[in-house]
């Protein structure tokens, strides 16, 4: 596996080079491996897809009603359930051809262009091209045009969220990972139609198409073995055991009506006729006892269900797979996207002396404190809004803007007014970021990061908009620090934010080691919400007698505090860990199932 290898060890595998791919060599990698791209299997046909809806046993014992009665002159009934199967099929057929989008979707994950370096140069190819041993350059912005593991990052942050349900961004890196690190871990790799969020890396294809790990899934799709509904199980057995029951009598009916004539007939030269008349008087009994309504039934109340579902787009492939909802009783639901908005979201704030009733209201710039914490979200950013209006960056980072173009004003109109001088981008080893920018003619040092490493740079504190020296005022210091383990404790992503007057700025670079004597402004609390319909489903399932239980790869913290939130843990339930409900024997598990909500 690649990730358990060093770069170098990846690129001399793949018969590849760091200067890139020959021209030569991709076109012959491009001939054994083929194109860069997910291949449907040969979709059925909806001449095929009608057909095989006949092949449901109270469906066959309804054809051959309708040949009986068609025998007996029955036209009109005939027609009517004519009518109602070629319809029931008809609607199979729809729901089918609508529902088939899964591979297709997939594949609109996979990016146009590519950057790729060969024989030394930077082109850009379509990414149904690349090929293995290819070396890709990745920006903030781009998807991830197949599998690969990375020789150079530079603060690359990359969501993963379509493979893993992780919301939030993972920061890559180049060391090597033991085997058996599941895929969520794997940080020296990245995936196809996954996205760049941040900074920026190099790497080195190592699967492309159907081989990559979104590849997979589509194979999964595509292969998926299709299993009948308890509905259709049930409908069948029913059909069989009336299909044995109807025969068994029309054979009783016979042979008692054929006795009963035989012996009331004076002359033998008329038993012909006793024996077709009796067989008649069993065919129509058993005709009688089929209830032919039923397949129009079941297929009209699926149909109405199916409906329903679509108003609320949620598509059904198969009619019968509505009666599952029916008849569920615990659902297993994903929080990232489906319980929560997948979208980090400001919640809260702490500034000292300051108001948070006021904060969230103001809008104004009466306040020094609370316009330097608004400045310096924005502005210390790397993300940024396209020509197409779509946001690139961090999802953290993303927030902030959010909050800022709702709430404060126009965020292009500010980084015009405040310029940019210079910065000193995010690392994960110092875990803060810099800016210079100018404020009202005035030059600053703006920084933001984890609150522990901001506290430890800070000299002093802003209180109800004055400056305070921690050391005369470490109540304040200590206010913060309680605020920023009440947020933790509640699961939120906590950044504090601070800066520094510089009063002479002649140089045209500032370093790390400038990171110091700030000036703590305030700090911002984050987390991807609930959506607001959540609360109401899960009480809706709740009073319906469904059990929802929330699976999850987040932290059993987090997971355990949203749970709460939207009322899926109440009383004594739990929350468990992959690896303790591994350890856990059958018997264990049964006992506490009834208990375990995450």
């Amino acid at each position: 596996m690649p990730y358990k290898k060093t770069a170098q060890e990846v690129i001399d595998f793949l018969k590849s080079d760091i200067s890139g791919l020959t021209e030569k060599a991709a076109k012959e990698s491009l001939l054994e491996n083929g194109f860069n791209e997910l291949k449907a299997t040969k979709k059925v046909s909806s001449f095929k897809l009608f057909f095989e809806s006949f092949k449901s046993t109270l469906v066959l014992i309804l054809l051959i009603v309708v040949l009986i009665q068609l025998f007996f002159g029955e036209f009109v009934e005939s027609l009517v359930i004519l009518i109602v199967l070629i319809f029931n099929a008809l609607l199979e057929v729809i729901q089918t051809k609508k529902a088939e989008t899964s591979l297709e979707n997939l594949k609109k994950l996979s990016a146009p262009n590519v950057k790729v370096i060969r024989d030394k140069k930077k082109l850009t190819i379509p990414a149904r091209e690349l090929t293995l041993g290819d070396i890709v350059i990745l920006e903030a912005g781009d998807y991830v045009p197949s599998d690969g593991r990375i020789i150079e990052a530079k603060t690359l942050k990359v969501v993963e969220g379509i493979l893993t349900g992780e919301s939030e961004p993972v920061l890559k890196n180049l060391e090597t990972i033991i085997d058996g690190t599941p895929l969520h871990d794997r940080k020296n790799m990245v995936f196809s139609g996954t996205m760049v969020v941040y900074g920026r890396g190099i790497f080195i294809v190592t699967a492309i198409g159907m081989n990559t790990e979104l590849g997979k899934i589509a194979n999964l799709l595509e292969n998926a073995e299709v299993k009948k509904t308890q509905l259709q199980i049930k409908l069948d057995n029913f059909s069989k055991k009336l299909g044995i029951g109807i025969l068994f009598l029309a054979i009783v009916i016979f042979g008692v009506e054929f006795l009963r004539e035989y012996f009331a007939v004076i002359s033998r030269k008329d038993i012909i006729k006793v024996i077709f008349d009796t067989f008649m008087f069993s065919v129509a009994i058993a005709v009688a006892a089929i209830p032919e309504a039923l397949s129009s039934i079941v297929t009209i109340v699926l149909a109405v269900g199916t409906n329903d579902m679509a108003k609320k787009q949620a598509i059904i492939r198969k009619l019968p797979a509505v009666e599952i909802l029916g008849s569920t009783s615990v659902i297993c639901t994903d929080k990232t996207g489906t319980l929560t908005q997948n979208k980090m979201t400001v919640v809260d704030f702490f500034m000292s002396g300051i108001d948070k009733n006021y904060l969230t209201r103001s809008k104004t710039n009466d306040s020094f404190q609370i316009k330097m914490l608004n400045l310096i979200s924005v502005l210390c950013n790397d993300s940024h809004v396209n020509k197409d209006g779509k946001k690139l960056g961090d999802p953290t980072e993303i927030a902030f803007i959010d909050y800022f173009n709702k709430n404060l004003g126009n965020l292009e109109e500010i980084k015009k007014e405040y310029k940019r001088f210079y910065e000193i981008p995010f690392d994960s080893t110092r875990k803060i970021m810099t800016t210079i920018n100018k404020i009202d003619n005035k030059i600053f040092m703006l920084t933001k990061g984890a609150p522990d490493i901001i506290f430890s740079k800070c000299k002093y504190i802003l209180h109800n908009n004055e400056i305070m020296e921690v050391e005369k005022n470490k109540n304040l210091l200590n206010e913060y620090k309680n605020k920023n383990e009440n947020f933790s404790a509640n699961t939120f992503r906590v950044l504090a934010f601070a800066m520094k007057e510089i009063n002479d700025f002649s140089e045209t670079k500032i370093y790390t080691d400038d990171e110091k004597d700030l000036s703590l402004v305030g700090i911002m609390a984050m987390m991807d919400p609930p959506r607001k319909e959540v609360l109401y489903a899960i009480q809706e399932a709740e009073n319906a007698g469904i059990k929802t239980i929330m699976i999850t790869g987040d932290h059993r913290s987090t997971a355990f505090a949203i749970a709460r939130q939207i009322g899926i843990i109440k009383d004594k339930k739990i929350a468990i860990t992959g690896e303790e409900l591994d350890k856990m024997s059958a018997v264990d598990l049964a006992k506490n199932l009834i208990n375990i909500r995450v």
